[in-house]
């Protein structure tokens, strides 16, 4: 059997940015990206902090170092600049994996810096 467990979040990131007239998703810093571990056009769920909302989109990658949190298209109707919000990432493991399983969580400061 495989369990859906969380593999990587990125904790308290605040949105920089909102775009309705696009496509739709989030960008990100690449640099918050490969510290978590995702992926480029990953699937993500949200989390809101601020207003409860909890969406999924995927991921795309934004100017590495610019700690730029933008919710693109439909997905900028669930927060506001300087909401704060959790970005998760699951993936399935099976029982013997997930006896060792300990989820990645990257810590981020009000600039979306890397909290050590």
């Amino acid at each position: 059997m495989l369990r859906s467990m969380l593999r990587c979040k990125i904790h308290r990131a605040v949105i920089t940015q909102s775009e309705l007239d696009y496509e739709g998703s989030i960008t990100i810093d690449q640099n918050l990206i490969q510290a978590a571990g995702m992926l480029p056009y990953e699937q993500v769920v949200i989390s809101n902090l601020n207003n409860g909302e909890r969406f999924e989109t995927y991921i795309i990658p934004g100017e590495r170092g610019s700690g730029g949190i933008c919710l693109n298209g439909p997905t900028a109707r669930k927060g506001v600049v300087g909401d704060k919000i959790i970005i998760f990432c699951y993936e399935l493991y099976n029982e013997e994996e997930i006896k060792n399983h300990k989820p990645l969580i990257i810590k981020v400061d009000e600039k979306n810096r890397i909290i050590p």
